[in-house]
């Protein structure tokens, strides 16, 4: 399984960004897709997750500023990501869950200036 995540960048605080990930290989059934970030000298920690039935969560810190949706394209999720803050700057990374197992993309660079 490959995920290609797209659409980090940097932003000043308030800004917008949208990450988009898509999934392909040998994907059978996708029960949880999610995005997760890193940020310097922190652990990895859960942004938001998206079950194959639309259930949606997020971590405390982005709720009411982030939106998780899946894509038009089968097999993606989009993060959209409103009033950005400092403190939102991390390595973005997609993941996929099929049953027991979970992939993981390369990740992408999200920067918000003060």
């Amino acid at each position: 399984v490959q995920l290609q995540a797209s659409g980090g960048g940097l932003v000043q605080a308030g800004g917008s960004l949208r990450l988009s990930c898509g999934a392909s290989g040998s994907i059978f059934s996708i029960n949880v897709m999610g995005w997760y970030r890193q940020a310097p000298g922190k652990q990895r920690e859960l942004v938001a997750t998206i079950t194959s039935g639309g259930t949606t969560n997020y971590a405390d810190s982005v709720k009411g500023r982030f939106t998780i949706s899946r894509g038009n394209a089968k097999n993606t999720v989009v993060l959209q990501m409103n009033s950005l803050k400092p403190e939102d700057t991390a390595v973005y990374y997609c993941n996929i869950r099929m049953g027991s197992s979970a992939s993981w993309g390369q990740g992408t660079q999200v920067t918000v200036s003060s």
